[in-house]
Order: structure tokens, then C-alpha cells, then sequence
């Protein structure tokens, strides 16, 4: 069983960067593919940004246009979301989720992720 746990998150004025922690309890090789998730009050929950461990490969959803970067550590099991140029409209509960296999074309649905975190409050003030 892996816990994820999120930190970093906060309340920041539009224009400004928060980075984001997803830390894992322990490392596997198994858990190949990570993504950072976020939900709006009455919105439905959408993907942000997923990568791939072993492949390197990532993922960005449309609106991040360049403005968020997701990195890795690997020897702390840590998964990173930075985000710069933030806007009202990031404000949500971001959740990270780790995958043993790859979703492929489900990773942008959140079907097929093994684990979930809790999550962390990004208030974003205009």
C-alpha cells in the first residue's frame, strides 16, 4: 500500500507561484505513472499534469498553457507540481494520484489510478 500525502498549497494572489508536494510513503517501481488532479467547489474533478517515471514522458491539460512544470524526485519519492502565473480560476483542491501501470489514454479521466491523496487548498485572490 502507498500513501500519498500533498503539501504546499496555500492562498496566493493572481501573478504568483506556489509549489505543490506530493510525497510518497514508500518507493516502488511499480507505481510507474503520477498525476496531480484538482476540484473546484461544484465543479467535476480534472486532470492537470501526469508523468511517466520510467519514461520520462509528461502531460500537460490545455489550460496549464506553460504555465505549470511537474518534476520528480526520485530518491525522496517526491512528485512536484510548480505553478507560476496563477489565476483565480486555478483555485481548487489539487490531488495527486500514482498509477501502477499506465493509464494510457484513461490518465486524463482519473480511471486507473491505484492511489489518491488527500489533497491541498489552492486559493488563488484576484
Amino acid at each position: 500500500q502507498v500513501q500519498l500525502v500533498e503539501s504546499g498549497g496555500g492562498l496566493v494572489q493572481a501573478g504568483g507561484s506556489l509549489r505543490l508536494s506530493c510525497a510518497a510513503s514508500r518507493r516502488t517501481f511499480s507505481n510507474v505513472f503520477m498525476a496531480w488532479f484538482r476540484q473546484a467547489p461544484g465543479r467535476e474533478r480534472e486532470f492537470v499534469a501526469a508523468i511517466n517515471w520510467i519514461e520520462g514522458v509528461i502531460n500537460f491539460a490545455p489550460f496549464v498553457r506553460g504555465r505549470f512544470t511537474i518534476s520528480r524526485d526520485s530518491a525522496n519519492n517526491t512528485l512536484y507540481l510548480q505553478m507560476n502565473s496563477l489565476e483565480p480560476e486555478d483555485t481548487a483542491v489539487y490531488v495527486c494520484a500514482a498509477a501502477e501501470i499506465d493509464p494510457g489514454r484513461r490518465a486524463t479521466t482519473g480511471i486507473g489510478y491505484d492511489y489518491w491523496g488527500q489533497g491541498t487548498q489552492v486559493t488563488v485572490s484576484s
